[in-house]
């Protein structure tokens, strides 16, 4: 049993989240070195002492993914020979998620992967946000608790007073998390059906739903090149939608996806603090960004006092 201290360290993925998240605890971020020595390897140690301690590790694996994850399992490492009594990794952004099964012949699961190390490491419980797939839960044998961003982006979006708008899944794989986005704010349902017709042929997209004469908005754990997004918001002007929004959790926003929404007819994109942005997408006017360090502070609060994490489940 911990002697009662919690303590929450981060790695460099994305400091200032974790220096959000310790404002909302009121406890100052963790003491510790992070270092590369010449040949490029990856150094960590703890600068004080956290034996016995309930330990928080803040690490979003976002671009360079492979660097900060073994940044990651490094840390935790530190940690576990450092006596700490347990240790969570916060992990908001959990990498390699999009591979989560055998889509195709002689690929690796990675996500059951990076679940297998983050235990090998030393975890004793992970904290997430917004897994890509929500069956990445089960390729751990110690507990995970996954947070959904949805209650931050429903509150700003019902403070905009956009009025009655129809929720849309960019693809079937979103259509639970874009149902439950709807019920939250009383909305219709529509979902984009995206069909390739030949290798390097472009795609042809049917919608599942009425758009007409309304605000559309489009909800996604993850916008990465922005491609399918821009293809959605054409699709769902051109079926009489009078505006287009999108929200996510996850900004990954890497390659042209910058570009893209700001010459798209995309009214605003909604994003979290979950990554970074990096520097093209902070300049777009188009792009807002909510802060997620409350919900995750109350998660691990949660965790630490062993209360009950569901009320903050979708």
């Amino acid at each position: 049993m911990g002697d009662g201290k919690f303590k929450v360290f981060c790695g460099t993925a994305n400091p200032a989240l974790a220096d959000a998240i310790c404002s909302y605890l009121g406890v100052p971020r963790g003491k510790a070195e992070h270092g590369k020595f010449s040949d490029g390897e990856t150094r960590y140690q703890i600068l004080e002492n956290v034996r016995g301690a309930d330990v928080f590790v803040v690490q979003p694996c976002c671009n360079p993914v492979d660097f900060h994850l073994m940044q990651l399992l490094l840390m935790i490492d530190a940690f576990k020979r450092a006596s700490a009594w347990r240790i969570t990794p916060v992990i908001p952004y959990y990498p390699y998620a999009r591979q989560d099964r055998k889509d195709r012949p002689r690929v690796a699961i990675s996500a059951k992967l990076v679940a297998d190390l983050l235990e090998t490491a030393g975890s004793s419980r992970v904290l997430s946000l917004d897994l890509h797939a929500p069956q990445i839960q089960g390729y751990f044998n110690i507990p995970v608790d996954h947070l959904y961003a949805a209650p931050v982006l429903v509150e700003y979006f019902q403070r905009k007073g956009i009025g009655p708008m129809t929720v849309v899944s960019p693809d079937a794989g979103g259509v639970e998390r874009a149902r439950l986005f709807a019920k939250r704010i009383d909305a219709p349902l529509a979902i984009v059906d995206k069909r390739r017709i030949d290798v390097n042929v472009s795609e042809v997209m049917h919608l599942i739903g009425d758009v007409a004469g309304r605000p559309a908005l489009v909800i996604d754990d993850i916008i990465d090149t922005a491609g399918t997004l821009v293809k959605t918001a054409e699709a769902l002007l051109e079926h009489g939608a009078t505006k287009v929004y999108a929200a996510c959790t996850h900004p990954v926003f890497s390659g042209p996806a910058a570009e893209r929404i700001m010459n798209s007819e995309i009214e605003e994109v909604v994003v979290t603090d979950s990554v970074p942005l990096n520097g093209t997408a902070q300049k777009l006017p188009k792009i807002t960004v909510l802060s997620v360090a409350g919900l995750l502070a109350r998660g691990i609060q949660s965790i630490h006092e062993e209360t009950s994490i569901s009320e903050l489940f979708i």
